[in-house]
């Protein structure tokens, strides 16, 4: 914990602190494998399908852990939120992390309700530039990526894989020279947290990656996300995607593989 009476704070003591502020959970109770997710209807499945309480409720982020060691954290929207539960997880230091979020589909063969299953992701938030230079790519963890394809698979679910664009402009689809930059840079699908998800998990040395649910596509008139379609989407896909999480998660605890190929050494 943070001591008032040192004149040293630590990132550990900060985030010892903070984890259990921000998600009303200790930090002891939260899990080897973690799934991020922006929608508390995700938490509430979760609980529903294990039984276990949902934690945070009067709090910013809410979280839940089934007793086989697999926690799942709404942590909100946007890049600086995808940061700050990269950098709290620290006091955890789970195995590893997946985030399920939602994004904008960019290509003809990007579908809503389609998955993507990013390969890398462009900077173009700004948060991740805190934390490492711009000319170190944003990429998930291999090996848990894999797990999640095989998933995907074994359901036999299509799904894509590509660059995301992620970005902290909310409202950006009426503006011709920012469509016409993110055209230059071929991505197939935009968000606003993978990118940082991936640095700062890079930074924080935690494995991670994302499975990316197609919600709109926000370059044509008729695409734009509204309530109504949102609610479609969410309808329609939310429980297969949150399915594919826990199964893709829980699979790795079970097989005991280690994610990381490469040993972190201190420099």
């Amino acid at each position: 914990m943070i001591d008032p009476d040192s004149n040293i704070v630590t990132k550990e003591a900060v985030a010892k602190d903070w984890l259990p502020r921000y998600t009303g959970t200790p930090v002891e109770e939260i899990g080897d494998y973690v799934l991020l997710t922006n929608f508390y209807a995700y938490v509430d499945q979760f609980a529903e399908r294990f039984g276990c309480e949902i934690t945070g409720q009067d709090r910013r982020m809410q979280a839940a852990t089934n007793k086989d060691g697999l926690s799942i954290i709404n942590f909100g929207i946007g890049s600086p939120n995808a940061a700050n539960i990269m950098d709290m997880l620290t006091a955890s230091k789970p195995k590893a992390v997946l985030f399920l979020g939602k994004c904008g589909g960019l290509k003809h063969s990007t579908e809503i309700g389609h998955f993507i299953l990013p390969i890398g992701a462009i900077r173009g938030e700004g948060t991740s530039d805190d934390y490492l230079p711009q000319a170190v790519p944003a990429l998930p963890s291999f090996k848990l990526h894999k797990f999640v394809s095989d998933k995907l698979c074994e359901c036999e679910l299509e799904y894509r894989t590509g660059v995301i664009y992620t970005t902290n402009r909310r409202v950006w689809e009426h503006d011709e020279k920012f469509r016409q930059k993110l055209k230059s840079y071929t991505p197939i699908g935009i968000d606003m947290e993978t990118a940082t998800i991936f640095i700062v998990g890079h930074a924080n040395k935690i494995a991670r990656g994302a499975l990316l649910l197609v919600s709109d596509v926000p370059t044509t008139p008729d695409g734009i996300k509204t309530s109504d379609s949102d609610a479609a989407v969410s309808r329609n896909w939310a429980e297969i995607h949150l399915e594919l999480g826990i199964d893709a998660l829980t699979g790795i605890g079970e097989k005991g593989e280690e994610i990381k190929h490469l040993r972190y050494e201190n420099q």
